[in-house]
């Protein structure tokens, strides 16, 4: 491809102390500042075709370079110069990097005890919804065999966009210990405050659950619980797990209901996690090479990668 385009992959930059520790773009790149001159038609489709392959890659389990194909996937209709850049950079990082390994295991996440203690397990919600039971799909074979565990995490980077003020959304849905889905995204709306953003995050997550739910009773697979949700944001999760909550924004009315309305039937539960913990942190925003690491390192096999974090811990005078 390069050869053809008569290009080739830029070195990557170096830190002070000689060890590059970029991820796939640039903290500080921006797409939608760049105004370097638009794709002729034949490179346009050149962007489009390594935005595809990127696709793949990430559906095969590079998790670690989701955001940045999804923020470069914006870009599909008029792809500037500096738009095919930043491609080519994710290419030089999946170069250098081939390693990543998805690991899948059916064995349960394991939880911190203080984050198994946060989940409101004696909340009441008959007096505001009534008797709510989670709908099964008609023709469901009887569920057989071990039940699974669904584990949902989910962030917003609120208005990240700095030209539309957009939020983007991350998530990661796990059955047990096993990624099987993976959600970055631009928000189809702009939210005033990070709480509207984050709950339309927790919206979005809970339509994907909803439907994963749906389909692994199709398949008979029984279901332990209502899913778990992650959350690191106080707001929402008090709003979400807590009936006498009162919300204090009704333009979010409509996403707050439907969450917790799936609350009160069974669908899934809510909990405070630290953002550190909270691995869809890194499907939100373009993070440095070592924060991303720590937060992938428990799903992905990473060999290379086992000096990064701790050079970088040593370099900034954490124990």
């Amino acid at each position: 491809m390069l050869n053809e385009d008569g290009l080739a992959l830029r070195p990557p930059p170096s830190s002070q102390n000689g060890k590059e520790k970029l991820g796939p773009l640039r903290t500080d790149y921006k797409p939608e500042l760049d105004t370097s001159p638009l794709l002729d038609d034949r490179l346009h489709s050149r962007y489009q075709q390594i935005i595809g392959g990127l696709r793949w890659a990430v559906e095969l389990g590079r998790v670690d370079i989701n955001v940045d194909v999804a923020i470069m996937s914006q870009y599909l209709a008029a792809p500037r110069e500096g738009h095919l850049e930043a491609t080519y950079d994710i290419i030089r990082y999946l170069s250098v990097r081939p390693d990543r390994l998805l690991l899948m295991s059916p064995k349960r996440l394991p939880y911190l005890d203080a984050i198994k203690e946060s989940f409101n397990v004696k909340a009441d919600w008959k007096e505001f919804y009534g008797e709510m039971k989670e709908e099964d799909p008609q023709g469901m074979p009887t569920p057989l065999g071990e039940a699974v565990k669904i584990t949902t995490y989910l962030d917003a980077n609120h208005a990240n966009n700095v030209v539309t003020r957009r939020s983007h959304t991350g998530i990661l849905i796990f059955v047990n210990s096993a990624l099987v889905v993976q959600y970055s995204k631009k928000q189809n709306t702009v939210e005033s405050a990070t709480f509207g953003a984050e709950m339309v995050a927790m919206r979005t997550a809970r339509d994907l659950t909803v439907a994963l739910r749906i389909k692994l009773k199709m398949f008979g697979v029984p279901i332990d619980g209502p899913a778990d949700f992650f959350c690191d944001n106080d707001s929402v999760v008090k709003n979400t797990s807590i009936p006498t909550s009162l919300l204090a924004k009704k333009h979010n009315s409509v996403n707050y209901h439907i969450i917790r309305e799936s609350a009160a039937a069974g669908i899934l539960r809510v909990a405070k996690i630290p953002t550190e913990y909270n691995y869809s942190d890194a499907l939100t925003k373009i993070l440095p090479l070592f924060k991303r690491i720590r937060l992938l390192n428990p799903l992905l096999y990473m060999p290379s990668e086992c000096n990064i974090i701790e050079d970088d811990t040593k370099a900034s005078g954490e124990s």
